[in-house]
């Protein structure tokens, strides 16, 4: 290609322009996901919350695993348990030695009924290496922002009760914590097992 005789402006822009190319190839993974790749698109992992054993768990602590991270609350009739079960099971169709690299996150969005025994109950039903979390309705809004979600509280019935509202997607971070994939309501157990297995060997091979 030559370009001697275009104008100094349209020569930076074609610059410009075949950079932002080589960046995005370099960038890019070449797997061909089942998930949405998120890669450079959302910051890294980072949040300060409150565990089911009561005690401050920061996201630094689960570096070296795949961190797969989901917004809900232990009273959530249909979507949270549903999704908790199809990401273990996935976790659970992984070869044996793989499944150890991955962690599950479960972050309650209802820090006011989801105390760290209730939370630690929860988790458990599913897994015994579920990491249980919540933290005050500030953090936690400040978490969601971060990852462009949001969450609400519905008005109480006459009981005390109420729903809360939040987005089924589940997100993953790699072994440093960089974001990678976004996983919707629509992929099966066989989906997320294959891009975790990918995304695992990818990043301890």
């Amino acid at each position: 290609m030559t370009v001697r005789n275009a104008t100094p402006s349209r020569s930076r822009r074609l610059l410009t322009t075949l950079l932002l190319t080589a960046l995005l190839a370099g960038c890019s993974s070449g797997h061909d996901w089942n998930g949405k790749d998120i890669s450079g698109l959302m910051p890294e992992l980072a949040f300060e919350l409150t565990d089911s054993s009561g005690e401050t768990y920061r996201a630094e602590e689960g570096e070296g695993s795949i961190r797969v991270m989901f917004f809900g609350f232990t009273n959530c009739p249909d979507i949270c348990p549903t999704t908790m079960a199809r990401l273990k099971g996935a976790i659970n169709q992984m070869p044996d030695s793989l499944q150890d690299e991955v962690t599950m996150l479960f972050v309650s969005v209802d820090p006011k009924r989801d105390t760290p025994d209730k939370l630690g109950e929860y988790v458990g039903f599913f897994g015994d290496d579920i990491k249980g979390l919540t933290g005050d309705e500030k953090t936690l809004r400040k978490l969601a922002k971060r990852y462009r979600t949001t969450f609400g509280y519905n008005e109480p019935d006459e009981n005390g009760d109420y729903d809360v509202s939040h987005s089924s997607a589940v997100y993953v971070f790699d072994d440093e914590g960089r974001a990678r994939l976004l996983l919707r309501s629509q992929l099966s157990r066989d989906e997320i097992s294959e891009d975790l297995t990918t995304l695992v060997r990818e990043t301890t091979g």
